[in-house]
């Protein structure tokens, strides 16, 4: 199960690269990261911070899956908790990807 989330993260993380690649040409110097902020200037940050996401996505992925190895590793339900949660992570952190690329290019 935890070679098949893997590959999936690795998956994940090609998509958005091949994503960030393909709109390259099309990205404006700015992109709105921050959404958070107030409209304007705040929400705004440099084109190569949107790999925050994907490294954000990452470290989540494999913190979650020191914590369910060293502490919840014989609960099968936790072991359960734990695979959607990172599912959720994966799939989630790589459509706001997308979707932010596509919204600006």
């Amino acid at each position: 199960m935890v070679i098949t989330m893997v590959k999936l993260l690795l998956g994940a993380n090609a998509l958005m690269i091949a994503t960030f690649l393909l709109k390259l040409s099309k990205l404006p110097p700015q992109i709105p990261l921050f959404y958070s902020q107030l409209w304007g200037e705040g929400q705004l940050s440099d084109t190569w911070a949107i790999f925050i996401l994907p490294i954000f996505m990452t470290i989540l992925f494999f913190v979650n899956q020191y914590v369910l190895n060293k502490f919840y590793s014989e609960n099968a339900f936790i072991k359960t908790i734990f695979y959607y949660l990172n599912l959720f992570l994966i799939i989630g952190f790589t459509f706001i990807f997308i979707k932010i690329i596509f919204l600006v290019s």
